[in-house]
């Protein structure tokens, strides 16, 4: 069904560039896969009904309830990982020398999964951390193409340590300057005396860390949860029927708009921050960040990308296989990682608590281990108890198929 509503998106696509586009749908994965040079991979076992209770459980225990931290993020690779391995497996077999780009959240975490049968060639993207460096570049009035940012971390939990030109580090003047810092996204979400503490800009997911209970309160008052926008939104989208394709490519991208324009309403919300008048249709998002990967590895550009790639030696506090988020050379070779160093130790606290919690998700997930599932629950910084852990995985066991049956 929705293939048949995205296929007229498509061809009003090709109308409105003048361009041939050349597209060939396909329900059978095998198909898709055979010969492939690059493969897109962006699933959601459970659907977005599923990601509505990954968000509302939590809650009720007085936990963050989102997409990809805490327990919700924990729930969502449950689900995720054994399917994400049969898939690899299927690209390992039908396109062996395919290079896997990922999207499927929690990407880090998923993309490790995947690195364990593809190897170096499953990369996984995020479109957060390009926001943040554009962002800081515009309030800077640089562009971000003549900058160095020194930016490291893991997936939806990373930091912007330092922003160099030629002549050093800019980033100690940027925090130094309240209207600087009220002139962008992360400088509002978090304020200045924050950042001045931090003496770094984190990625705008670490709201959820260290304004935990705002965002529970604010998520308290009754209003949709993102999941719960997403379900009726997109229900919207693909019930329509009968456009012609000029139609089907204006209601898709009034779609995308709207849900670009509420994107984090709820950490805006708790922060008192009113809606981004940030221009989405220049930002482009994780298409952008895909593209520049394929044509960074096809051309063999060495581009700069800020990728979930295997670790090296980029973190010398974690080892060489873990997936972390940082600056990579990226060219027909792949995504070679830059070297980090060492960190602020309490970033380095936290990325390493947090990888602890995906690895342990993972081996709940490939094992089905209940037991597992809840000490990755209970490791987690923003739960609170080994109780609270067993209560939240109990209802997500009764309100989801998917971990009642692997987890029973």
């Amino acid at each position: 069904t929705r293939l048949g509503r995205i296929a007229p998106v498509l061809e009003g696509l090709e109308r409105d560039l003048g361009e041939r586009l050349v597209v060939r749908p396909t329900t059978v994965l095998d198909e898709a896969l055979e010969g492939a040079d690059f493969v897109f991979c962006a699933i959601r076992p459970g659907r977005l009904e599923g990601r509505v209770v990954d968000e509302r459980v939590p809650l009720q225990a007085g936990v963050v309830g989102q997409e990809t931290i805490g327990p919700g993020g924990i729930c969502l690779a449950l689900r995720t990982v054994p399917v994400i391995i049969e898939l690899a497996e299927a690209v390992a077999k039908r396109a062996p020398g395919a290079w896997v780009i990922n999207f499927t959240n929690p990407a880090g975490l998923v993309t490790e999964a995947i690195r364990e049968v593809i190897g170096p060639r499953a990369l996984g993207i995020c479109d957060s951390p390009r926001a943040l460096c554009r962002r800081v570049a515009g309030a800077l009035g640089r562009s971000p193409d003549e900058l160095w940012f020194d930016y490291f971390g893991l997936n939806h939990l990373g930091w912007l340590r330092g922003v160099s030109d030629g002549d050093g580090d800019l980033l100690p003047g940027l925090l130094a300057d309240d209207e600087l810092l009220e002139s962008f996204e992360e400088g509002k979400l978090f304020g200045a005396e924050w950042l001045r503490s931090l003496g770094m800009i984190p990625n705008e997911y670490l709201y959820f860390h260290y304004f935990a209970a705002d965002i529970v309160d604010a998520l308290k008052t009754g209003a949709p949860s993102r999941g719960e926008f997403l379900v009726r939104q997109q229900a919207d989208f693909y019930a329509a029927d009968g456009a012609t394709p000029e139609e089907a490519l204006a209601a898709w991208r009034s779609s995308r708009h709207e849900r670009d324009r509420t994107y984090f309403a709820e950490v805006r919300a708790a922060a008192g921050v009113g809606a981004s008048d940030e221009d989405w249709d220049d930002v482009g998002g994780y298409e952008a960040e895909a593209i520049a990967v394929v044509e960074a590895i096809a051309g063999n550009e060495d581009r700069v990308l800020i990728l979930n790639t295997a670790n090296r030696s980029s973190l010398p506090f974690l080892d060489e296989r873990a997936v972390v988020e940082v600056p990579c050379v990226v060219g027909r070779a792949g995504a070679i990682p830059t070297a980090v160093g060492d960190v602020p130790a309490h970033a380095r606290a936290l990325i390493e608590t947090i990888k602890e919690v995906e690895r342990t998700t993972i081996r709940a997930a490939l094992e089905g281990s209940r037991a597992l599932a809840v000490r990755a629950l209970a490791l987690h910084p923003l739960v609170p108890s080994v109780t609270v852990a067993r209560r939240i995985f109990g209802e997500y066991g009764e309100r989801q198929e998917a971990i009642a049956g692997r987890f029973s």
